[in-house]
């Protein structure tokens, strides 16, 4: 009696990697083992230890949106190739693929909604659009944000997650901190609240412009908040940088924000503060 050919011992390893592929999901904080469903149930929270994981940007609109619902604006502004970059890859090919995995148009999302039934003007940083990068449509959107607001008399809630300036648009993309700070500094005259919230991760010029000039500055637990990352700096400085450094609990101790809120409590919270600041009057 002939035996059945033997399955090649690299498929059967291939075979063991992929099952549970995209069924479970690991803990980055204690390692614990979960379902997606459940990291989806609990908004991307481990269960086990409180870690918070990314959240997408549609995701962040049903958490902490009155019915989800966020009325979009300037969805038509989309990046183009001023520099015509390529660095291996065109830029307009990185754009596309950008697009197609974030389902966005570019790394920001901006429009108005409510929370907890007060009327806001609501922005949220798209990590998964090229790492949330800053380039001159972002940094548009950013801007019309706050003159909107303004014009209408909203508080802002932005929540802010980047990697920084958008290298492939150059010189086009550091302009753009200078521009949103001035856009937000105009915005102050209208004596509306702007409350900054600060996601994982929050770095470069995205941290250097908007992200701790909030009236309330808001940081989710164990984000990653700074401008170069502790690795560069400990190169160039040669210097060991001390426990927790650029993360919450150390930016609340020296002043770097007011609150740590994490997550399943940041609707409530940001009600109150947007109560307590008059902007629903």
């Amino acid at each position: 009696m002939s035996l059945p050919p033997k399955t090649p011992a690299s498929t059967t390893a291939r075979d063991k990697r992929a099952l549970g592929h995209g069924v479970f999901r690991k803990c980055e904080g204690c390692g614990a083992v979960s379902t997606a469903e459940q990291l989806e149930q609990s908004w991307e929270v481990c269960p086990s230890c409180g870690w918070h994981h990314p959240l997408r940007a549609d995701a962040w609109s049903r958490l902490l949106l009155d019915d989800g619902l966020l009325d979009p604006w300037d969805e038509h502004l989309t990046s183009g190739d001023p520099l015509d970059f390529d660095d291996g890859k065109p830029y307009r090919e990185r754009l596309a693929r950008a697009q197609r995995a974030a389902g966005k148009a570019d790394a920001v999302q901006a429009g108005r909604a409510h929370i907890q039934g007060i009327p806001v003007a609501f922005g949220c940083y798209v990590f998964q659009f090229m790492g949330g990068s800053m380039g001159s449509v972002v940094g548009e959107r950013i801007t019309r944000l706050f003159e909107r607001a303004a014009r209408k008399r909203l508080p802002v809630v932005l929540l802010h997650a980047s990697g920084g300036a958008r290298m492939q648009e150059g010189i086009l993309s550091l302009m753009q901190m200078a521009k949103t700070v001035a856009a937000l500094e105009r915005f102050r005259r209208a004596r509306r609240p702007f409350l900054s919230v600060m996601l994982h991760p929050t770095t470069g010029g995205v941290a250097a412009s908007t992200a701790f000039l909030g009236d309330v500055n808001i940081a989710e637990p164990n984000a990653l908040i700074g401008f170069a990352g502790p690795r560069v700096i400990e190169s160039t400085l040669r210097t060991s940088l001390p426990p927790g450094f650029q993360r919450p609990d150390f930016l609340l101790a020296h002043g770097m924000v007011d609150l740590i809120v994490p997550r399943a409590e940041l609707r409530a919270r940001l009600g109150t503060l947007l109560d307590l600041l008059g902007a629903g009057a």
